[in-house]
């Protein structure tokens, strides 16, 4: 039997971690730049291009001479700042941001001389900073790549995962952008906003995207809604309402994955699987494990609950004199939801 044992005897609300993150470009092709454009949909982040200081330049001309030139001289000479073509200046403090992520190209193998030159420039500037890599290539292997940032920028905490985007895969660059993502924890940003999606007794925490579908679904919130059984692998719900769009092709949808169909049709997925269809996306359960048993083979009936984002003074003395709230055991921590709101009870402990 679980006890739960009062120590602070205070109930707060569980605030969102913030970050400030820099997304640091250069594309010769457009490639990058498309990858940007889908990176910056999934996450808050600033951007910043970095450009040749000489324009119009063709370093791929006379079977990449000019490329090459310029590789081979930086590896000539690495630590001289004159190896390095000159670039514009990049008007950015880097100080303001604790998350830099760097996307680039591959040039024969190396990261593109251009932006060498950056990282060159501010290498030291990055050093304890959170440090993401997106490669762009045709179809040689990043591993280069990451030796010369790592080269460059030999002090930054570098993510767990970098991500490799080639013409094999190209197609699928948003569901590889959400994916890597995901698995580097860059959707914990200061707008982020987390629910409770509630099946039955199992409750599972979600991530909400930081764009207008996600932020006008929480508007919705609490709802409490019948969903219907499609194809094995998913629950859907057509709502009142419409919601803004913003729709793309994932390619590969994930169990737990919340998207709206249309503008008003609300799909949670359970299972993963290969889809063309176009959805625009919610949110995300964190932690799936468990989903596809809890919503069964059938309609089910499922409520959603925001969770609030700011500290408040809710007593354990002000829940014992009113209405308690429905305890939550998940992952270990303990919630209280009431009043609409899921709260995080601290100075618990679970027996």
């Amino acid at each position: 039997m679980k006890r739960i044992l009062f120590f602070l005897a205070t109930v707060c609300l569980s605030a969102a971690a913030s970050s400030k993150t820099l997304v640091v470009y250069y594309s010769y092709t457009g490639d990058c730049e498309a990858i940007v454009n889908e990176l910056t949909k999934q996450i808050s982040a600033d951007v910043v291009e970095v450009e040749p200081a000489e324009k119009g330049l063709r370093y791929e001309a006379n079977g990449y001479a000019l490329g090459t030139q310029l590789l081979n001289a930086i590896k000539a000479a690495p630590n001289d700042a004159a190896s390095y073509p000159a670039i514009d200046p990049v008007n950015v403090s880097l100080s303001e941001y604790s998350t830099v992520i760097i996307v680039t190209p591959l040039w024969w193998s190396q990261m593109a001389a251009i932006m060498q030159s950056y990282l060159f420039q501010v290498g030291k500037q990055l050093a304890g900073k959170q440090l993401g890599l997106i490669v762009s290539s045709a179809s040689s292997s990043i591993s280069g790549v990451v030796a010369d940032c790592k080269r460059l920028v030999p002090d930054a905490q570098y993510l767990s995962e970098n991500l490799w985007i080639n013409n094999s895969n190209r197609a699928n660059t948003a569901a590889l952008v959400a994916d890597w993502v995901e698995n580097n924890g860059l959707n914990q940003t200061e707008n982020t906003m987390h629910i409770n999606i509630i099946v039955g007794a199992k409750t599972f925490t979600a991530t909400l995207a930081d764009s207008e579908t996600g932020r006008a679904f929480a508007e919705l919130l609490p709802l409490t809604i019948e969903m219907n059984e499609l194809n094995g692998n998913e629950k859907y719900h057509y709502l009142n309402s419409t919601l803004p769009t913003d729709s793309y092709q994932p390619g590969t949808i994930k169990a737990g994955d919340l998207m709206l169909y249309g503008n008003n049709c609300l799909v949670l997925f359970y299972k993963t699987f290969s889809s063309s269809y176009s959805y625009s996306r919610i949110g995300a359960i964190n932690n799936p494990t468990g989903l596809a048993e809890a919503v069964g083979s059938g309609n089910v009936s499922v409520r959603f609950e925001k969770s609030a984002t700011n500290t408040t003074g809710l007593t354990y003395q002000t829940l014992k004199n009113k209405d308690k709230g429905r305890l939550i055991f998940h992952n270990g921590h303990v919630y209280i939801s009431r009043d609409d709101n899921t709260y995080t009870l601290t100075g618990a402990k679970i027996r």
